[in-house]
């Protein structure tokens, strides 16, 4: 079996910022969570729901993109250049690479992608001269492309001089038994859960309850001061609280759903996985009925 040589990219800024990153929006998301305890229906109110599905919405893109980080490494053997980016895999035959060569030596910029941070230099961009080029990287600094006849890749090894180096000796010595180029996106993984029906009913279901929920809560709030949040132990209500409290419920259950949709995710990757990755989604689906549930109780007992 030809030997393995790895490449990583540099990680230490991209996992400080995105760690940053995600620490600021968790206290951000804690402290507008907080903030919509005991607060009037105003425009405040409004402003505190946006933050906190803000920061929910971005934690989970932060989570990935610093996995991915952590994931990443571009491996070279004497028949294949494997790329690794979390959930992106590319393994690309050494013969199918026309070239290697640093971005300083282009006779234009490259166009670097909209969204970028320390650690996630990601995204395809459209090059006048060059075609598609897809970023792999962490860093701009000591860019490599390299170049196939479908695709041009922006690579940034910790050692550019050591991975070109490695790569003009790897083409010398030619080729033992060329490889099938492989593509595998995050995507895949869905469109393949996808394709399950029990999967892509749980997902719909969930889905549809979730916005119901939410909706129902939002449309029931003007006409609600207080409402009792749950039951003692002798079934009587609890002791009345601000009726804006009840937009805790669709968002917790819509937490919770996209929470076990994400990780339900993570774990269909692996085909011994599958039956977890689906009792994840299930359940997200069956916690959310019983939110519905609870809150059917709780708008009829106000």
């Amino acid at each position: 079996m030809p030997s393995l040589t790895t490449f990583p990219p540099p990680k230490q800024r991209g996992l400080v910022v995105h760690a940053a990153l995600i620490a600021i929006f968790l206290a951000l998301a804690g402290w507008a969570g907080f903030s919509l305890y005991g607060a009037a229906l105003n425009a405040a109110f409004a402003g505190f729901v946006l933050l906190l599905l803000a920061c929910l919405f971005s934690l989970p893109v932060l989570g990935y993109r610093l996995y991915a980080l952590i994931r990443a490494e571009y491996s070279l053997d004497r028949d294949n250049l494997h790329i690794v980016w979390g959930m992106r895999v590319e393994d690309i035959p050494i013969s199918d690479v026309e070239w290697v060569r640093p971005v300083s030596q282009l006779p234009a910029p490259l166009r670097l992608p909209l969204f970028r941070l320390w650690g996630g230099l990601l995204g395809v961009t459209h090059q006048p001269d060059l075609g598609p080029v897809e970023f792999l990287a962490s860093e701009t600094d000591g860019l490599l492309l390299v170049a196939t006849a479908r695709r041009i890749y922006a690579l940034s090894p910790a050692d550019p001089a050591a991975f070109v180096l490695a790569f003009q000796r790897t083409m010398e010595m030619g080729s033992l038994a060329p490889g099938q180029s492989h593509s595998q996106y995050p995507s895949f993984v869905m469109s393949n859960a996808w394709q399950n029906p029990i999967t892509r009913y749980a997902w719909l279901f969930g889905l549809f309850i979730n916005i119901g929920l939410f909706l129902w809560v939002s449309v029931a709030l003007p006409g609600l001061p207080q409402v009792s949040l749950g039951f003692d132990a002798l079934r009587a209500p609890l002791d009345p609280v601000p009726g804006t409290q009840l937009i805790l419920l669709p968002l917790l259950s819509a937490i919770l759903f996209a929470g076990g949709w994400l990780l339900g995710l993570f774990f269909y990757r692996r085909q011994d996985l599958h039956l977890l990755a689906n009792l994840l989604w299930l359940s997200g689906t069956f916690s959310s009925v019983l939110f519905l549930i609870a809150v059917f109780f709780l708008l009829n007992a106000a």
